[in-house]
């Protein structure tokens, strides 16, 4: 499975990557912040976390915490 977390380091993203660890799910970790700018326009997320499954699903903050407690 290919999951990415795209992180500003704001306090939301600090809590997705602890709960990723956590879970022990594998994640790369992107905090570029033009790759995020990019991936934002993309999808039209406006704000970060965004959690990235596979290749076209993208989940913001509260759908990445369900997807980590139970839809992984």
């Amino acid at each position: 499975m290919n999951v990415k977390l795209y992180s500003t380091n704001c306090p939301k993203c600090k809590v997705l990557e602890k709960k990723l660890e956590e879970a022990n799910i594998a994640f790369d970790l992107i905090t570029d912040m033009e790759v995020i700018r990019e991936v934002a326009t993309k999808y039209k997320v406006t704000q970060a976390p965004i959690l990235q499954v596979e290749e076209n699903s993208i989940l913001n903050f509260s759908e990445a915490i369900k997807w980590v407690k139970g839809g992984n």
